[in-house]
């Protein structure tokens, strides 16, 4: 295989904290990374680069991982324009809104979903975005649940089975029998197209002990747990993420202290996802409170057509640090190696020998741009598997 160097980086996010400087993001300054195949192979400082076959200048640039966004729903039709404009215009953010994604999706055919699903990854990797997982969430029916999953499947590993978004329109009147679809028929059928089994955990959708049934139901069938938690409102969301060992526990907006205290003390990821709140005008998470209590934290972007429709991780670390109490250091360790952790991965999210070579070279001397330029397209080019994408 040939090697390839990136050499003359003016700062390197490894987020190993054996290298470099000894922080979390084990910074190295004018230092250099090796490609070997679709791996990382070296790193180190520029002048001790081991020859290759190739080599890049990247001149005085910074080279990051590529963002592991860990949490969003691609898998759609249709516009919420409308919605949006209301909810800017005074009206409240509510969880029925998802139902207008659902009627849209129900009726888009199959290439129709996997080419919104292609454009919104395109758009997500000119911005850095080298893994992402996804969900299904807007068919609601066995039938239309499967197949999101199956869609989902052709462009990344980390496919969600999310059939518990909210309760279907047709079971309206019969929410116990929903969720005996969503731990039945509906989980057969999706369980071998998809890694995790997630639940919406609110009020509107699904309470505490139907979250239990459907997660539990999930892991029965092989499927690792993670929640959407917490968003709207103080729930049993998080107890019950760090209950069950959930990957994460997603939104994590409203926490009392013993919810603080048990993602601290838990191996549940607390993932932010500050691009609702902005959407939704919502009260920001306290990321701060969370680091403090020794949580992990992850960010994402929620790229969804109603409470969150950006793909930009760039916009998400700007927010984090902005609103959420976040240091720079603290948003761009969260947007790569706490998503990894979100999803379980120790492959990626890092600059390390051993990890899959995907890397991103910014358009400014250091990550810290990410925040303190906001809104500036800064990504210059990507790498994702040892090969150059952007």
């Amino acid at each position: 295989m040939t090697t390839t160097a990136v050499t003359h980086i003016a700062s390197l996010v490894t987020n190993d904290p054996s290298l470099g400087n000894g922080t979390p993001l084990g910074l190295i300054q004018d230092a250099a990374v090796v490609i070997e195949g679709d791996r990382i192979v070296w790193t180190g400082e520029s002048s001790k680069a081991p020859a290759t076959d190739n080599v890049l200048d990247a001149a005085g640039r910074a080279v990051i991982p590529g963002f592991v966004d860990s949490h969003s729903h691609l898998v759609f039709a249709g516009d919420r324009t409308e919605e949006f404009n209301a909810r800017m215009s005074g009206q409240p953010y509510r969880a029925g809104g998802i139902r207008t994604t659902v009627a849209a999706t129900r009726a888009a055919t199959d290439e129709e979903l996997s080419a919104n699903v292609a454009r919104y990854l395109a758009e997500a990797l000119r911005q850095g975005t080298t893994t992402f997982e996804t969900k299904s969430g807007y068919g609601l029916t066995v039938e239309d649940e499967a197949r999101a999953l199956r869609i989902a499947g052709r462009h990344t590993d980390e496919v969600t089975y999310l059939g518990a978004h909210i309760v279907s329109p047709d079971y309206a009147d019969d929410p116990a029998g929903y969720v005996d679809l969503v731990t039945g028929p509906m989980l057969e059928a999706c369980a071998p197209h998809a890694r995790w089994i997630d639940v919406f955990c609110e009020q509107g959708a699904f309470d505490g002990d139907q979250a239990r049934a459907i997660l539990t139901a999930g892991r029965a069938k092989g499927l690792h747990p993670r929640i959407h938690a917490n968003q709207l409102s103080h729930g049993p969301g998080v107890q019950l993420a760090v209950e069950l060992d959930a990957a994460s526990a997603d939104h994590c907006t409203h926490l009392t202290d013993a919810d603080v205290d048990a993602l601290g003390q838990g191996s549940t990821v607390a993932t932010l996802l500050p691009g609702a709140e902005f959407s939704t005008r919502a009260t920001w998470p306290d990321a701060r409170r969370l680091l403090d209590a020794g949580a992990t934290v992850a960010l994402s972007t929620d790229c969804n057509p109603g409470s969150s429709f950006t793909s930009s991780m760039p916009f998400c670390i700007a927010l984090a640090v902005r609103d959420m109490g976040m240091t720079p250091d603290e948003a761009i360790w969260s947007a790569t190696a706490g998503g990894a952790a979100a999803l379980r991965r120790t492959d990626i999210g890092r600059i390390t020998p051993g990890a899959r070579a995907d890397l991103v070279l910014l358009d400014a001397p250091s990550h810290v741009h990410l925040a303190y330029r906001p809104g500036v397209p800064l990504v210059s080019a990507v790498w994702r598997s040892g090969q150059r994408v952007v």
